[in-house]
């Protein structure tokens, strides 16, 4: 919506100026920096109403204005730039089975700090709880007196009810009905707090908004952890599924008579191309998958294990190709490392079991995060409500998030 009508009165006007508030703001916080010409054009509103909007944004400490960057090349005077502020920030938990990362992200996507720290032993959600607290203490602790925390993004690796954060099932940390949110939220006395995502559909976000697949409609983002699932963008859209529990993919029926799965299923695709099947493959012990990574690092040729994986991969993701037709496959977790060394058995089974019509138009690619693909799109969720009415958000921002962590 671009202007309010002449018949629109009273709330009808203040909503479209929140709302007109907020897409200036998305755009800001996506950009970074961002010229106020440009922001005219994506948002088909005259200069002056612009002008409003950003005055608006710095007074709520939101953002601020600058010279123009480089040399730009227009008739006039140059256009002043409107960068993100950081004094609005919030946290973000990626929860892996083997570990644990929080961090204290800015708008605009700036990480100013964080934590990493081991997952209690048997995944017990309380204390994985009383954990994700810890880590949040630590990367708040020098935080600006005047920041405003306004969110709480938590990535977990399971099918998430995205109405009230239930964890349905997380079949690697072995939860089922687990009320995540309410756990963390027990512990985190401030308002509307937190939200959570599966760790898949968040990867795929960041990438589709920050990553290797900007201004691309069609995505799958692939996180290969312990477990395997996908977060796929459909026409710039995120694939949902009916109840949202669409993209989990590692369960697709794979091997007939293959290995157990954690989710009570033998022969799930995860189970021939997941962290362990990995592990195995180079001879990683399994009490050491956390650092699978660091094993990975350490692997300069291919064994006929690790191709058999790769070749797993391959089939998998032609399937994938020949399902979805995705401009861009994003190999996240334990996959961004495994692909470089498989690639050519990758590429040979996708080239036997594609169509090649669809097969033609997809890149498979590493992602452009790196290994922070999950922890920017819980940001992402985390921002989501400050992004929609930034004035109602801030209005009821957390700015003592110290006093706020319960022990």
């Amino acid at each position: 919506m671009a202007t309010a009508g002449r018949s629109g009165v009273g709330t009808n006007q203040e909503d479209v100026r929140r709302h007109n508030l907020g897409t200036a703001l998305g755009h800001v916080h996506r950009a970074g920096r961002i010229s106020r010409a440009e922001l005219t054009s994506l948002m088909g509103l005259n200069r002056s109403t612009i002008a409003g909007l950003v005055t608006e944004l710095e007074s709520l400490g939101l953002a601020e204005q600058a010279k123009p960057q480089g040399t730009r090349i227009s008739a006039g005077r140059p256009s002043v730039d409107v960068k993100a502020r950081t004094g609005a920030y919030v946290l973000a938990v990626d929860l892996r089975v083997d570990g644990l990362t929080v961090a204290r992200v800015g708008l605009g996507g700036v990480v100013q700090a964080r934590a990493t720290g081991p997952v209690p032993a048997g995944h017990d959600p309380e204390a994985v709880g009383n954990s994700v607290v810890e880590l949040m203490r630590l990367v708040v602790k020098d935080v600006n007196p005047d920041a405003s925390m306004v969110g709480v993004g938590v990535s977990v690796p399971g099918i998430i009810r995205a109405a009230d954060g239930l964890v349905r099932l997380a079949p690697n940390l072995g939860w089922r009905d687990v009320p995540f949110a309410d756990i963390l939220a027990e512990r985190i006395d401030t308002v509307g707090l937190p939200v959570l995502g599966n760790d898949a559909d968040l990867g795929a976000l960041a990438e589709h908004l920050r990553g290797a697949g900007i201004g691309v409609e069609d995505l799958v983002y692939l996180s290969g952890e312990v477990g395997v699932g996908a977060g796929v963008i459909v026409g710039g859209r995120p694939l949902e599924g009916a109840g949202g529990y669409a993209g989990e993919i590692g369960h697709m029926p794979f091997q007939p008579d293959g290995k157990l799965c954690h989710c009570g299923a033998r022969g799930c695709w995860e189970t021939e191309i997941g962290a362990p099947a990995i592990a195995e493959a180079i001879g990683c012990p399994l009490d050491r998958i956390g650092a699978l990574g660091e094993f990975l690092e350490g692997v300069h040729e291919a064994t006929p294990e690790l191709r058999l994986v790769g070749r797993h991969l391959g089939r998998g993701l032609a399937g994938t190709v020949n399902l979805l037709n995705p401009r861009v496959i994003v190999l996240g977790g334990y996959l961004r490392s495994l692909f470089p060394l498989v690639r050519r058995d990758v590429e040979s089974e996708l080239a036997v079991h594609a169509l090649i019509a669809p097969r033609e138009l997809v890149k498979v690619t590493l992602p452009g995060l790196g290994g922070d693909s999950v922890l920017q799109g819980a940001a992402e969720l985390a921002f989501g409500p400050l992004l929609a009415d930034p004035v109602g958000r801030l209005s009821g921002a957390c700015r003592d998030v110290e006093a706020a962590l319960v022990s």
